[in-house]
């Protein structure tokens, strides 16, 4: 079995197109020990080919890859011209993925501290404004007072219909998938860890869910995926067949990512 490399970080070079293919060079840094009596481990350059299709589904540009942090999964090549692989190790990607920036995470924080912030101050004063409203009147001003409550009893009624309606949530029907289905995803968009990669389902277990997904056109159970990321947690084995029977899309069930 070949071996997979994974590789994270952003683009150390420009763009390079070729008929079918760009290429563009990464960088890794070793680690940052090693054992003792043996040399630190350094930066090792990377090439990395990948099919102009598969790139231009990722939305990047020649200037954004030089700025967006980006997953590849693939397999190492020694079997490239060195005009064409300038990096150490040349790299036949299978799967590149855009990152989310943690940058712009950080940025919007304040701005989300800052609408909490908001929402309180506003439900404070709707409470000093229901405790003014609840305090006792002299005997004077009984007729006021019936209004008020009468007012009270009017604005609640018209407001329950509108939360009711707010709470309600809205289910995604999806017909002809395994229970359990939360979405259909495009098997491209899957990341498959370098441990899954590295096992193979038992063959006679993967042909039942073969001949199960001929007789009935899908799968029997969906696989979990990372909510936000797409990495697959499980059904691996059910991965292979999708990619056996050449499926466009898989029913999938997500797993949140732990905060």
């Amino acid at each position: 079995m070949p071996h997979k490399i994974t590789l994270t970080g952003s683009a150390t070079g420009p763009l390079r197109e070729y008929d079918r293919y760009v290429t563009f060079d990464m960088r890794e840094k070793g680690s940052p020990s090693a054992p003792k009596g043996l040399k630190k481990s350094t930066f090792i350059s990377y090439t990395v080919f990948v099919a102009k299709k598969a790139f231009n589904k990722t939305g990047l540009t020649k200037k954004s890859i030089m700025h967006e942090k980006i997953l590849i999964q693939g397999e190492p090549t020694l079997d490239i011209p060195i005009d064409e692989c300038p990096g150490e190790v040349g790299v036949i990607c299978f799967q590149i993925t855009v990152l989310p920036n943690k940058k712009n995470k950080e940025d919007n924080e304040p701005n989300n501290k800052k609408e909490a912030n908001q929402e309180a101050s506003v439900a404070q004063q709707e409470v000093a404004a229901t405790k003014q409203e609840e305090k006792p009147v002299t005997a004077s001003q009984p007729v006021a007072k019936e209004e008020k409550k009468a007012e009270t009893v009017q604005t609640e009624v018209k407001e329950t219909p509108v939360q009711e309606k707010k709470v309600e949530p809205q289910k995604k029907q999806i017909i002809n998938q395994p229970k359990g289905t939360q979405d259909l995803l495009s098997f491209d968009d899957i990341i498959v860890p370098e441990e899954f990669l590295k096992t193979r389902p038992n063959p006679e277990k993967t042909q039942k869910v073969i001949d199960f997904v001929k007789r009935t056109g899908r799968l029997d159970e969906p696989l979990t995926i990372e909510k936000g990321s797409n990495v697959l947690k499980d059904g691996y084995r059910r991965y292979v067949v999708a990619k056996t029977v050449k499926m466009d899309k898989v029913p999938v069930m997500y797993e949140y990512q732990k905060s």
